[in-house]
């Protein structure tokens, strides 16, 4: 939702200011630019960019139009299923977990967090990450070093995407210098046609550069911004479930875990301690 409020912001500035300035709406709109600027920066892109990189910046555009997932609500639910997970560990032994984590999507534990359950790489890394610490013989911190690597992997292919963005807006304005130079030729065909002829292509010509640097800097680069926002979010979010699981092999009790891990997190994000005892409360009962 930020991310559409704010490319109307950006749009309703422009054209105000330039409606404002005695311009005409209908003077910007060229077809041709658009086709010229557009496919020249898609064609770029699917050439610099390997079929995953692409999935994955097709992905991460979805996601940064649907608002970053990992809320508030998303944490409580994460740390309420961890706590949960703990406890029957703790109390039946790790063995217990097994059915739990080889089919969470059965699993009454899992089925209280439908939207967590439906985060196919939150619900793959839970399982993952416990059933190595159920059956590995690593120390818990072989384990945290373990977990780090695969949370490195995944922040360097959400990298990946992020530079092709980055290197597509930096590409923009050039992209619309070749527009305006092609609109240059076409007006130089007419060159001795009338006077309101050659001021129209040559208005069309300006128009592609104007495109190219506002698609760069009014959209592309804050939207390459976003998407890296977007990924600390994610990997900050692996990192608290790592820590849990790691905390609990070192011998923490599951409250102690919790409530170690929760200071970590960030403050917009971050359960006090008033909800966190209600968390508590909630698996208690």
């Amino acid at each position: 939702m930020a991310v559409i409020i704010g490319s109307i912001i950006v749009i309703a500035s422009v054209l105000g200011g330039f409606t404002m300035a005695g311009g005409h709406v209908h003077a910007l709109l060229h077809p041709s630019e658009f086709v010229t600027i557009g496919g020249a920066a898609f064609g770029a892109l699917v050439v610099s960019s390997p079929k995953r990189v692409l999935m994955d910046l097709m992905k991460g555009m979805i996601q940064m139009l649907k608002g970053n997932p990992f809320t508030k609500a998303a944490y409580r639910d994460m740390l309420q299923l961890l706590y949960s997970i703990f406890r029957l560990a703790r109390r039946d032994g790790l063995l217990a977990l097994d059915n739990h984590l080889s089919t969470p999507e059965q699993s009454e534990l899992f089925t209280k967090y439908p939207k967590l359950l439906a985060n196919h790489h939150v619900t793959h890394f839970i399982c993952e990450a416990m059933g190595m610490a159920v059956e590995s013989r690593s120390t818990p911190q072989q384990l945290g070093d373990l977990f780090e690597t695969q949370i490195k992997v995944a922040e360097h292919e959400h990298h990946e995407a992020v530079g092709a963005l980055a290197k597509t807006a930096d590409a923009m304005p050039g992209f619309g210098i070749v527009a305006a130079v092609l609109g240059i030729v076409i007006t130089m065909g007419a060159i001795t046609g009338p006077a309101e002829e050659i001021g129209h292509k040559v208005g069309a010509a300006l128009v592609g550069t104007f495109l190219g640097i506002l698609i760069s800097y009014g959209f592309l680069a804050p939207m390459g911004g976003r998407m890296e926002l977007l990924g600390s979010a994610e990997s900050a979010y692996f990192r608290t479930i790592a820590a849990a699981i790691v905390a609990f092999q070192e011998g923490l009790g599951p409250k102690d875990v919790i409530l170690q891990v929760s200071r970590g997190i960030a403050s917009d994000v971050r359960l006090d301690r008033k909800e966190l005892e209600q968390l508590f409360q909630e698996i208690g009962s």
